[in-house]
């Protein structure tokens, strides 16, 4: 900035009109230029992004910086209009012409005057600052610093000013204004101003374009200015498709508007359709020069831009400069890593691209397709390679590089297979090789056409020979086999194709095993089932531990285990594990869990529910177990829900003896015999088929149903064993075996439990209280840390009046006055109460007061049946059998 454009000004300390200010030539000093932009025909209030310039202006330089259309002036226009935060403020806008210093400084120095500051030089002299006179920068920099308060100068569009000249006189200003002059600077790009300076010394605040993004609320209200009203998900798909992009959702209204009626399905807003596209081309491609246009163009296709893709698909060895160039324009360009550097291209600015690509270069699109996924493959992206495989039309390629990586086992398991789900949606069904076969087979599989699969599979089998049977491709038909045994509940074929993914998975290099970590997890996933399916539940359950960990390079995979690992925690008495399990499964992040086939959803979450409702029955939670069960059942429909239906069906039979109906609870477990149910359902069945006979007095057929399972000397038989005994009146024997199964290393509580509650009560049978009430407070301390209640209740009536008052029952045939008289012994904690509901503790305050059914019915306004519901159910929960008793025992735990 050397040459001068000689003023006419004539100096005066007030405000001069604009009509009296020219330049050398004629050239007057436009009005407009200090014009407050006004606001656009439907305005939208953003006050956040009011309180957030508030905020800004408070350092001495604001940029203001977004794409084209971004709203980035009508956000500064807005917050000046409505005052500023009470600060003066001067406007320019500068275009590319005002590139003449004198130009320039003629405009920025009239604006001050105009916003009310009192400039001690006269206008030459402040002008003189265009010419680098450092006599004449200190002149304006000290008229700034004599100000009485600071003034807001904005400066809209001064990026596009060529050179920086004015920049480093501005730098000057702002350094020497004694903190008077605030600047704010809006353009498409950063201002050639020291902005790293300003940031470190924490005098620089930044609005970008992620903050001028419309708001969900914002674009509701914009829309709602054009008259219309979209539906949560619609309004959410509208702010998705756009980015929050202001004109995109003006562009959107227009379309809407134009279509007729309001009640219809909202437009799909494109990149591609006129007025986006027109806005595209004009604001954005024309700035640009042919190679750029022809570099954005091949990129296009890539969802996410890195220099070496870009470097493959243009040839251009400056691609890292150029993208890096195109950000910091905001040409619709933005970063989405710094290290290493990756960028993304607005969704309907790459819309645009792509459709002039395929007109403008049809025969080429195919070729760059090629070409990115060769690359992403070698770069283990085989999601990404696979669907440019799709879109340059390679089917055979793109089923080589789903199966070669083992990516088409998550289409088995859930998480990103439904993305492969849908790039092979239109897989020809006579696709040749045994790739596609596979391919074909795990999407029948992902559908639950465990038929379709099985042919699928047994046609890509018959088509590998030699060379075509690559050890991936027999890893995938092994993971096949695994699943469908899975199904079939076949444990030994689970069993048989973990071994073989093993043995496979070990015929890899070294490299190639590094990057297949998921076949291990799987493997690990199949045997895991397998041991579970055959009983061995502490196996399984260290199986499913490490299959978990494993998953940790495929996350997808993860839940799964969780879920089967908690279903088996829960089995072995750990709740709080099971419970913490479940909700670790259900927290996991949506893009690692993602939707999977409806029936594999379905199996995850039945298996969720059943683990809870298992969880809440054991603490004696009944209403909190049936909501659970009730949302499980459905589920359990699902054809791979064996285990979780099985768990399901103990469950309902426990919550059915709880309700008091043991006939209802048999039925439950009657389906529960078969093959395709997992051995320790059908062990678990039985014993509880056993428990409920030896509640009953059918002592006999309990003992002959426990004889009947495998290892009847185990433990679990041996509790049940004594249970029938004792009801067959053999105290002795019952005993034995009781005490004998507590002392097993490695028994599991609720075992244990069993055990302790049985020796109380044939204590309590024999009249001594000193050993049930020792028994009893070892049951106690065994169900405290687990909250283990619902053994507690069933274990009679006689060991629960102990647990409450701690008085035993009287030797059976003793002489009355020496049941008058038992042995005092220490009281053993009170049992575990469930938690009352809040009508029905209305209604025991009601039974306080000795009111009748009746009248309690009218006082609630509900039916008598309902009250009679209520009662029994209080009875039950407090363990008493009369109403006087429930008051009693309410007012010993403080409910009354």
């Amino acid at each position: 900035m050397t040459s001068t454009l000689p003023l006419s000004i004539p100096f005066t300390d007030r405000l001069e009109p604009a009509a009296e200010l020219t330049m050398a030539g004629g050239q007057p000093v436009l009005p407009s230029k200090f014009a407050v932009p006004g606001p656009p025909r439907l305005p939208v209030a953003r006050i956040r992004l009011a309180e957030r310039l508030g905020r800004c202006v408070r350092n001495p330089v604001t940029v203001v910086t977004g794409p084209a259309g971004s709203g980035k002036t009508e956000a500064v226009a807005a917050w000046v209009r409505a005052g500023a935060g009470g600060h003066p403020a001067a406007w320019v806008t500068f275009e590319q012409e005002d590139d003449h210093p004198v130009v320039f400084w003629t405009y920025l120095v009239e604006s001050l005057r105009r916003s009310g500051l009192t400039l001690r030089r006269t206008p030459m002299d402040l002008v003189g600052t265009a010419h680098g006179q450092p006599t004449a920068m200190a002149r304006l920099a000290a008229d700034l610093s004599g100000q009485p308060r600071p003034v807001t100068l904005v400066l809209d569009g001064a990026c596009t000013v060529p050179g920086s000249t004015w920049a480093d006189e501005l730098d000057f200003l702002v350094r020497h204004a004694a903190g008077l002059l605030r600047l704010v600077l809006i353009g498409r790009s950063d201002p050639p101003l020291p902005l790293h300076r300003y940031r470190v010394a924490g005098t620089l605040s930044e609005v970008r374009g992620g903050d001028l993004a419309f708001t969900g609320p914002e674009a509701g209200e914009l829309l709602a200015r054009h008259g219309i009203a979209l539906a949560p998900d619609g309004l959410a798909d509208a702010v998705r498709r756009t980015e929050g992009w202001a004109v995109g959702l003006r562009l959107f209204a227009m379309a809407w508007q134009g279509r007729p009626g309001a009640d219809g399905a909202p437009p799909t807003l494109r990149g591609d359709e006129a007025g986006v596209a027109e806005y595209f081309v004009r604001e954005v491609l024309r700035a640009q020069g042919r190679d750029v246009r022809d570099f954005l163009l091949r990129t296009s296709i890539l969802e996410t831009v890195t220099p070496e893709l870009a470097r493959l698909l243009t040839d251009r060895p400056d691609a890292q400069r150029l993208l890096a160039e195109l950000a910091r324009q905001n040409a619709f360009v933005e970063v989405v890593t710094e290290q290493p550097p990756a960028y993304r291209y607005h969704g309907l600015f790459a819309e645009l691209l792509r459709t002039v690509l395929a007109g403008d270069q049809p025969g080429r699109v195919p070729e760059l397709h090629r070409r990115a996924a060769g690359r992403l493959a070698a770069d283990g992206r085989p999601l990404d390679a696979v669907g440019h495989a799709v879109a340059a039309g390679d089917w055979d390629a793109a089923a080589d590089l789903a199966v070669e990586s083992c990516a088409v086992l998550r289409l088995l398991t859930g998480g990103p297979g439904d993305r492969l789900a849908d790039l092979f949606r239109d897989l020809p069904a006579d696709a040749p090789g045994p790739a596609a076969a596979l391919t074909a087979a795990a999407l029948a599989y992902a559908r639950a056409e465990t038929d379709a699969a099985a042919d699928r599979l047994a046609a890509a089998e018959r088509s590998m020979t030699g060379t075509g049977a690559t050890p991936s491709r027999r890893i995938c038909a092994a993971a096949l086999h695994g699943l469908l045994a899975r199904a079939a509940g076949d444990a030994p074929g689970m069993q048989a194709a973990a071994g073989r993914m093993r043995v496979l998975l070990a015929e890899l290099s070294p490299a190639a095993r590094e990057r297949r970590e998921e076949v291990r997890a799987f493997a690990l996933l199949l045997t895991g089932t397998a041991q579970s399916w055959t009983g061995a539940a502490d196996e399984a359950a260290a199986t499913l531990t490490d299959a978990a960990a494993a998953a940790g390079a495929w996350p997808a995979l993860r839940p799964g285990c969780l879920r089967d690992l908690a279903l088996l925690h829960a089995h072995r008495g750990h709740l709080s594990r099971a419970a913490a399990l479940v909700d670790e499964a259900a927290g996991l992040p949506a893009d690692t869990a993602a939707p999977t086939p409806p029936d594999a959803a379905d199996d995850g979450a039945a298996t969720a529910e059943v683990v809870r409702a298992w969880v809440a029955t054991e603490r004696y939670d009944v209403e909190r177990g049936w909501r659970h069960l009730r949302a499980a059942e459905p589920l359990c429909r699902a054809p791979r829900a064996g285990a979780a239906a099985a768990a399901a069906a103990l469950v309902r039979s426990r919550l059915l003896r709880a309700r008091g109906e043991p006939r209802e609870a048999l039925a439950a477990l009657a389906g529960l015999g078969g093959s395709a149910v997992p051995q320790w359902a059908r062990r678990e069945a039985a014993l509880s088929r056993a428990r409920i006979l030896a509640a009953a007095g059918r002592g006999d057929e309990a003992a002959a149903t426990v004889a009947g399972l495998p290892g009847p000397e185990l433990p679990d038989c041996a509790v049940v064993r004594a249970g029938a005994l004792r009801v067959g009146g053999d105290r002795d024997g019952a005993r034995r075996l009781a005490a004998a199964a507590v002392d097993v290393a490695g028994a599991v509580v609720p075992v244990r439990l069993d055990g302790w509650l049985t020796l109380a009560g044939l204590a309590a049978d024999d009249g001594d209280a000193e050993a049930a009430s020792g028994a009893l407070r070892r049951a106690l301390r065994l169900a405290e840390p687990e909250a283990l209640r619902r053994q507690l209740h069933e274990a009679g009536p006689q060991l629960r009046r102990l647990m409450r008052d701690g008085v035993p029952a009287g030797r059976r045939g003793a002489p009355a006055a020496d049941r008058a008289r038992p042995a005092r012994a220490p009281r053993p904690r009170a049992a575990p109460v469930e938690k009352l509901s809040g009508r029905e503790l209305e209604v025991l305050r009601h039974v306080e007061a000795m009111l009748p059914t009746e009248e309690i019915a009218g006082a609630l306004y509900v039916s008598v049946n309902t009250v009679k519901t209520h009662v029994r159910s209080i009875l039950r929960k407090l363990s008493a059998s009369r109403r006087t008793e429930a008051v009693r025992r309410a007012r010993e735990l403080g409910l009354l």
